[in-house]
């Protein structure tokens, strides 16, 4: 059966090292990607605290560890081995994920199997799923511009949370001449996956010529509810915004909206 996505040009936001699973997933569906990097990752300006983190917790120091995106996983990977410290030192404390795609980070960079996921993927069911003890030590490591929600949630119960930056998100660069295409209609769909894709997307698209009304017909696409929420506060008409919070669900929401258009066409 032919996807309704087949023909499709979909623009695709996020940071180069996470494209392609996006990208992929659009091709199988026949879709053609539109590579335009709206974020890049980046350590934190001062990666001390992060680092005395990592030590204290191949130490013993911590009873959890929470963590909330890819690249949290990535940015722990990388500084583990810039202090020479093996990922199997973080195995005594049993590992929370946000959602499978950072429970797969979590194994293929550390080696560490997920104890607790929730089953919808957002921070707070992340923290009502872990029924913290008071006194209980958590290690949180996450974006220089993580939402306090997490931290608060954690903290409620009398939980001992040491919140730290992993990693920065920096505007990204190249890919498409994305201003030409929209102005020239060819671009069917846009993609968030992160409130960071959205803001950074627009200030991007503006430093290069164009401007969101260039967006008129575009089909808008978010990953998960605070991204739509940012979207939606940016200005922009978000059509999809899926159930399961994954690629996959981001992928079934756009092949919703694409079968209701045609629809709608063969129908007029």
């Amino acid at each position: 059966m032919i996807s309704p996505l087949a023909g499709k040009r979909v623009v695709v936001t996020r940071a180069p090292h996470q494209a392609g699973a996006l990208a992929d997933r659009l091709r199988a569906r026949g879709a053609t990607p539109l590579l335009y990097p709206c974020i890049d990752i980046a350590p934190p300006e001062d990666t001390g605290p992060l680092d005395s983190a990592l030590r204290q917790a191949a130490r013993g120091g911590f009873d959890w560890l929470v963590l909330t995106s890819a690249n949290a996983v990535m940015m722990l990977a990388r500084r583990l081995e810039a202090q020479g410290i093996s990922p199997t030192a973080l195995n005594g404390a049993p590992v929370a994920a946000i959602g499978p795609a950072t429970a797969e980070a979590a194994r293929d960079w550390l080696g560490l199997a997920v104890s607790v996921m929730p089953e919808t993927y957002i921070a707070e069911a992340l923290a009502g799923a872990l029924h913290l003890a008071p006194g209980a030590r958590v290690l949180l490591p996450q974006s220089a511009i993580a939402r306090p929600t997490l931290a608060e949630a954690l903290t409620a119960p009398g939980a001992d949370v040491t919140a730290v930056v992993a990693y920065r998100n920096v505007v990204g660069r190249g890919g498409v001449a994305l201003p030409a295409l929209l102005a020239a209609g060819e671009v069917d769909a846009v993609t968030f996956t992160s409130s960071s894709t959205a803001q950074n997307f627009l200030r991007r698209l503006a430093d290069e010529g164009g401007a969101s009304p260039d967006l008129a017909g575009v089909c808008v696409a978010c990953i998960g509810p605070v991204t739509a929420q940012t979207a939606r506060a940016l200005g922009l008409a978000v059509a999809v915004m899926p159930a399961e919070y994954t690629l996959e669900g981001l992928m079934a929401g756009l092949e919703r909206v694409m079968h209701f258009c045609q629809s709608a066409k063969l129908g007029a």
